[in-house]
């Protein structure tokens, strides 16, 4: 049985300062928590240091309080203050509330003995989405024996159903000296860290109030944007008004309209040079798609993000990059409106949006819808998804699937087991009509766990709103793996794994395309860092000439060959952390290198640096590729509110060049000033040909009815 624990209701005129002192008269009265147990180095044991968690609300709010005792308070590990920084690199308390108790989708909110935050969403139980951000309120500081923080989460920044008699909740402490990690709830380190499976329940939180339920978040802005490929482009300012409208059609229902969005926070992309036959996978990033973006998901683990194999991601049904990217070349959108949440049972996700008429697209309407229901358990599902639109404008494209996604906790012993299922079609005007469908059976427990994978991919199955990278392909993976955790903190080893995956493509007719067989030894010290070793044995079938970069050659035909693998990773906790991937040795007929390392510099909580240099060396009978990599990226943090980021990439292939530079002060909850100044560049040898130059001031600020 999980715990379940009360909140206090408290008058609104009773409710605390968030100054990280718990001594306002309304703490005393909320609902005490403090019975934690491990889930890590010793799963089920008394955690090392005291905690104490204070729960209540009022009609606007939901508060937590939180005492983190410490017997050596100068021993804190404290490595960032940025919102939506590296919080977790140091210590840290996360509360995880889930209104719905779908026990599968969540917001998460973390917060740091400097008062740094950081939120997000949790999808499906697989997938974390940090780049959400909503209005909430925090803050922290250390204390003697320890650490406070208290937060304020509003009612209207989350989507609840009304008539539920309890929302799902857990509450984490990090301690990170001590690699220790102690929960309310979920304990059970066999599944996944981010599986809110085994959460807890509040109870008791009723007759709350959203208002109205509207957020209007409207913002003016300057942008200038420079050329210096053409010759008379200038770089005057150009005015621009645009915002966002939040409603609550219900309190678990929100419709949502966007005017001009502006998508000048996102970050750069992770660059990457592409030596596979396939087109890469890149993440969302802009938040009018991230919120609420669970409501979208569709079919489960056949399309999980995995280290090793990005094809499963082929054939998602819809991927929101596609809207306002043609081609590569970044497309307006006039507007778009949304609905998602909670209805009658029923998990609703609407979107539509209006792109702009350009050189490489026509003004279209692209949309989605995705539906899903809870059946046979509170942890199964089924649903259906529908697009339609082509933001090239070269097609009439509509896709249509069903999903179900089980998951049942009361097998073998009180192991769990999952399965997802999928079938999906796409209808094009010019490509034709055609088939993907998946199947994913997974059991996720210890010592013992194992995953196996099978999907199909269509010739012609074409999604213009979605992902596929590989078409014509019949997909297999079965994963087999050993796990022991020792829970002797004065030992060496916490964790030691050994596993093998085993990964099959066909084409349709069931001609052997590309097969991958791997066999992995790895563990992690009882001081966080971790070590991996791979052997793996390739083939691959070669249709047609594979060209590399500067056009070296692989010639069609078919290939074996054995490569390995080796990670090192230390602590994140210490100042300087670093995380090397070594990739050898053959390569179709030839030999590749690859060493990327990852430098992270955190001195206190003010300052951040990070270095990526990733390098390939590929030799060939046909000619070699040397490949250079550089991503540097640097924090400077005067409050947890305020910040000036900086990143610079440059890869030797394309020979580009990316500054984007980003300031950012939220001077009060949902209200900020941003500014912006990105550079693209070509340096081809020692010389420096400027390019693009934009700039960008913007005021925003939400009004809350």
């Amino acid at each position: 049985m999980h715990p379940t624990s009360g909140a206090t209701h408290i008058q609104a005129g009773e409710a605390p300062s968030i100054d990280a002192d718990l001594s306002d008269p309304a703490w005393a009265k909320a609902t005490l928590i403090d019975s934690f147990r491990q889930r890590a180095p010793n799963s089920g044991g008394a955690p090392t240091e005291r905690t104490i968690l204070r729960v209540m609300y009022d009609d606007n709010n939901l508060y937590f309080g939180v005492y983190a005792y410490d017997s050596e308070p100068n021993a804190l590990i404290v490595r960032a203050m940025s919102r939506d920084g590296q919080i977790a690199t140091g210590d840290n308390v996360e509360f995880v509330i889930d209104p719905g108790q779908t026990r599968r989708n969540a917001y998460v909110f973390m917060i740091g003995p400097s008062g740094g935050r950081w939120d997000s969403l949790r999808l499906n139980n697989l997938e974390e989405l940090p780049e959400w951000n909503t209005i909430w309120a925090a803050n922290a500081k250390r204390v003697p024996d320890g650490w406070v923080a208290e937060i304020a989460i509003p009612f209207s920044s989350i989507s609840y159903v009304e008539s539920t008699s309890g929302w799902g909740f857990d509450f984490t402490r990090n301690i990170r000296r001590k690699t220790e990690i102690v929960r309310w709830s979920s304990f059970n380190p066999a599944i996944a860290i981010n599986d809110i499976s085994e959460e807890g329940t509040l109870t008791g939180i009723t007759g709350v109030n959203q208002g109205l339920g509207l957020d209007v978040v409207p913002y003016a802005a300057l942008r200038s944007r420079h050329d210096w490929t053409r010759p008379d482009d200038g770089a005057g300012l150009r005015p621009v008004l645009g915002g966002n409208a939040f409603y609550k059609i219900t309190p678990a229902l929100t419709g949502t309209v966007t005017v001009n969005p502006d998508f000048s926070d996102a970050p750069l992309d992770v660059r990457e040079v592409n030596t596979t036959r396939f087109s890469l996978f890149l993440p969302e990033t802009r938040a009018f798609f991230l919120q609420d973006a669970g409501a979208f998901d569709f079919g489960g683990r056949p399309f999980r993000r995995t280290t090793f194999d990005r094809q499963n991601n082929n054939g998602r049904p819809f991927f929101s990059r596609r809207l306002g990217l043609v081609n590569g070349q970044p497309v307006s959108l006039i507007g778009g409106g949304k609905v998602s949440g909670e209805y009658g049972g029923f998990n609703v996700g609407a979107l539509s949006v209006l792109s702009d008429n350009t050189s490489v697209a026509p003004e279209q309407m692209l949309s989605v819808v995705r539906v899903t229901r809870p059946i046979l358990n509170d942890q199964s599902r089924a649903g259906f998804i529908f697009t339609n639109g082509d933001p090239t404008g070269l097609s009439n494209n509509t896709v249509a699937g069903l999903d179900f996604q089980y998951r049942l906790d009361t097998i073998f012993d009180s192991n769990t087991f999952q399965a997802d299922g999928y079938f999906e079609r796409s209808f094009s005007s010019t490509s034709g009509d055609d088939n993907s469908y998946g199947l994913a059976l997974n059991y996720p427990n210890e010592p013992w766990n194992g995953d196996f994978i099978f999907k199909t991919v269509g010739k012609n199955f074409d999604p213009a709103l979605g992902f596929v990278n590989r078409n014509d392909s019949r997909y297999y993976q079965l994963f087999i793996g050993h796990l022991d955790r020792y829970r002797n903190t004065d030992g060496f080893f916490r964790v030691f794994e050994l596993n093998t995956r085993h990964e099959i493509i066909t084409d349709e007719a069931g001609l052997l395309m590309t097969r991958e067989s791997r066999l992995q030894v790895q563990f992690e010290t009882t001081n966080d860092h971790s070590f991996a070793a791979d052997v793996i044995e390739n083939f691959d079938r070669l249709p047609a000439d594979f060209v590399l970069p500067h056009g070296v050659i692989i010639p069609a035909g078919n290939y074996e060959w054995y490569s390995y693998f080796a990670h090192i990773r230390t602590s994140q906790r210490l100042p300087v952390a670093t995380h090397i991937d070594v990739y050898c040795c053959d390569f179709y007929n030839g030999t590749q290198w690859r060493i990327r390392s990852e430098t992270n510099y955190r001195p206190n909580e003010y300052f951040e640096f990070d270095a990526i240099y990733d390098t390939t060396f590929i030799r060939m009978p046909t000619g070699k590729v040397d490949i250079q990599i550089l991503a540097l990226g640097s924090t400077l943090n005067f409050m947890p509110d305020m910040q000036l980021s900086l990143q610079a990439q440059y890869d030797n292939i394309s020979q580009g060049f990316n500054f984007l530079g980003r300031y950012r002060w939220e001077f009060r909850p949902g209200s900020e000033i941003f500014i912006a100044l990105g550079h693209t560049a070509l340096i081809p040898g020692t010389s420096f040909e400027a390019r693009q130059l934009t700039a960008t001031f913007r005021v925003s600020h939400t009004l809350r009815f």
